[in-house]
C-alpha cells in the first residue's frame, strides 16, 4: 500500500535512513522497477551509520524514560 500511496503522489525518489533487518522495504511485486507504469521512484539510502545511531539513541533514550 505505501509503494502504491509513493507512486500515485509521483515521489521521484524515496530515500530512507536505516533498514530493518526484521522487516523487507519492498513487497512481492517491486512497483518502484515496474517499466510497465507510466511513474517511477527511485529508492536509496542515506548514510546508514548515522540515520542507525540516531535511532538507536532515540529508542535508548525512551526507554530509560520509562524506567
Amino acid at each position: 500500500m505505501c509503494a502504491g500511496a509513493i507512486m500515485h503522489a509521483r515521489i521521484a525518489r524515496l530515500v530512507y535512513g536505516a533498514a530493518d533487518p526484521n522487516r523487507r522495504l519492498r513487497s512481492v511485486v517491486d512497483l518502484f522497477s515496474d517499466e510497465n507504469l507510466n511513474h517511477t521512484t527511485r529508492d536509496g539510502r542515506s548514510p546508514r551509520d548515522e540515520a542507525g545511531r540516531l535511532l538507536s539513541e532515540f529508542f535508548s533514550a525512551a526507554a530509560q524514560c520509562e524506567d
